[in-house]
């Protein structure tokens, strides 16, 4: 492939204290919490309303109009929908405080230089801020332990994905590392867990893909009409059974970078992958999974309580030297005792 964007559905320290947000008043009023935000290179120009429909991506458009004009400050100054964002702008999103659910709070460091953080991100942490998610994400675990402006994350992967995430350290590295990936200058890899035993060793899913379905507005369809050409070659590295069911690991290249491409591209082939909530065997699975409502006999059948994808490598150009450079990242345990026939984890 040459660089897919995998788009988060959807950051806490274990040093214990919490730092200032960008652009941050010293005080927060009780009962409300600021997401901080800082504009990625590759946002330059986008009216802000445009930019935060990007990061919550499960929100409605009218509501974030309102949050906007009601709480989003730069400077101690408001910030309307229509605002131009540029690369390195620091604002904060003012919200009510919620119970925020737990994330995952290692990340370890695969690689790491002046110009690039490459990171093994686990499974169940969101990338950026969200609506539900304000401390427990990448960015914020980056922020808190390192400082700030340390390193931006270059690309995005789904908040249940696990595996590498590349982030530039520096402007000028953020600059070229958006460029890359979105010219697809970018060579990625992942490993997926699917239903089914596939009879090829090989085979090509080649289906357009369009944004949002009658049910999801954040899913995607495959569309002959109105999606954007879309194409993933797989590979099956092992075929597998566990209590009576076909399994098979697979080696995903996608071609093309739409947002859940390996995900709606297995299920169009037949071989959705185990654990996904909203392309996997029923399409009211990831409805009641929000509202907290899905049943114990759902949970059963979807085997995972995260669907079994992982980003397991990446190849580009170094943004300092121009170089190639390559970096990979190992099947998780969750994943390896699944293949293993481990018990299942209690959901």
């Amino acid at each position: 492939m040459r660089g897919e964007r995998d788009s988060s559905a959807e950051d806490v320290s274990s040093s214990g204290h919490e730092q200032a947000a960008p652009g941050a008043s010293a005080s927060v009023p009780e009962g409300f919490v600021d997401i901080p935000f800082v504009v990625e290179p590759n946002y330059a120009g986008w009216r802000l309303e445009d930019y935060l429909g990007q990061k919550l991506r499960r929100m409605p458009r009218e509501r974030l109009a309102g949050i906007i004009l009601r709480g989003v400050h730069c400077d101690e100054r408001r910030l309307k929908p229509s605002t131009p964002v540029y690369p390195g702008m620091a604002f904060r999103l003012r919200r009510p405080g919620s119970d925020e659910p737990e994330t995952p709070t290692e990340l370890p460091v695969v690689a790491q230089d002046g110009w690039l953080l490459v990171l093994d991100k686990p499974a169940g942490l969101p990338i950026h801020p969200t609506a539900r998610y304000h401390k427990g994400t990448l960015v914020s675990i980056l922020r808190e332990r390192f400082g700030e402006r340390f390193a931006e994350p270059a690309h995005r992967l789904d908040r249940e994905t696990s595996g590498l995430v590349v982030c530039g350290r520096t402007t000028e590295a953020c600059r070229v590392l958006g460029r890359l990936f979105v010219s697809r200058d970018v060579h990625k890899e992942y490993l997926a867990i699917c239903e089914g035993h596939p009879r090829e060793d090989a085979f090509i899913v080649d289906a357009p893909i369009a944004e949002g379905t009658e049910l999801i507005r954040i899913a995607v369809r495959i569309d002959p009409v109105e999606g954007k050409p879309s194409r993933t070659r797989f590979e099956v590295l092992q075929r597998f059974s566990r209590d009576d069911a076909p399994f098979a690991l697979l080696r995903c290249f996608p071609e093309t970078g739409r947002q859940h491409q390996i995900r709606i591209h297995l299920r169009e082939a037949g071989f959705p992958l185990v654990g996904d909530k909203m392309y996997g065997p029923d399409p009211g699975y990831f409805d009641r999974f929000s509202k907290h409502s899905l049943e114990p006999e759902a949970w059963v059948r979807l085997r995972l309580p995260r669907h079994a994808l992982h980003a397991a490598r990446i190849v580009f150009p170094h943004p300092g030297t121009g170089v190639e450079v390559s970096f990979e990242a190992p099947l998780p345990a969750d994943l390896t005792d699944f293949i293993a026939g481990a018990p299942l984890p209690s959901i």
